[in-house]
């Protein structure tokens, strides 16, 4: 007796619609890839870019002026960098240091001595 063996049924192939699909998502994949690089390497640009002490001055400049020469806050360009680091760590201690200390006191809270020192620096040459 003689038995007969089934024919081998050729694996399904995907459909022309699920092709597309997983084309599609392998593109997206490839482009949020890309996108997440260049933004980080702009990002990495403007930081080398701009002096870190501009940065932190970024957020001085509504009360200190764009050159350091004072308006609601008081002048800065006059100042020795020692002395800026010096009223920024009492800021940042919590020490009262005249009427601005309830707006100083939180700027201050979050800056490094190197953040200090650097918009210290970096004021002293918007002259």
């Amino acid at each position: 007796m003689d038995v007969k063996q089934p024919e081998p049924k050729p694996a399904p192939q995907p459909t022309l619609q699920q092709q597309t699909e997983d084309t599609a998502a392998k593109a997206a994949e490839t482009i949020s890839t890309a996108k997440e690089e260049v933004k980080q390497e702009v990002e990495k640009q403007v930081a080398e870019a701009a002096p870190a002490g501009a940065t932190v001055y970024a957020t001085c400049v509504g009360c200190h002026g764009a050159k350091g020469e004072g308006g609601m806050g008081p002048n800065l360009s006059s100042q020795t960098p020692a002395d800026i680091v010096a009223k920024l760590k009492k800021y940042k201690a919590g020490e009262q240091m005249g009427p601005m200390t309830g707006v100083m006191a939180p700027m201050a809270a979050g800056l490094s001595e190197e953040d200090m020192q650097a918009v210290a620096e970096y004021v002293v040459t918007l002259k």
